[in-house]
């Protein structure tokens, strides 16, 4: 299981996001606080506080989902 911390400041981010986590096999959490969604979950996504930073949880790993949280990855 990883953990990352992601900023997703934009509508594009998020369908761009949740596109790519669909795609993977493994359960992946996206999280801040006590609320969890299911990154697969579009409208989870986005019924969380955008304005966050937001904790993503694999329980797996892809390379290309490995890609795009690095794009949205806070340094």
């Amino acid at each position: 299981m990883t953990e990352r911390q992601i900023k997703l400041s934009q509508t594009e981010d998020v369908k761009n996001f949740v596109r790519a986590a669909s795609k993977c096999n493994f359960d992946i959490d996206v999280f801040y606080n006590r609320i969890v969604v299911d990154a697969k979950s579009i409208l989870g996504v986005f019924s969380l506080d955008l304005n966050r930073i937001l904790t993503v949880r694999c329980n797996g790993s892809d390379d290309k989902f490995n890609q795009v949280l690095d794009q949205f990855a806070i340094a």
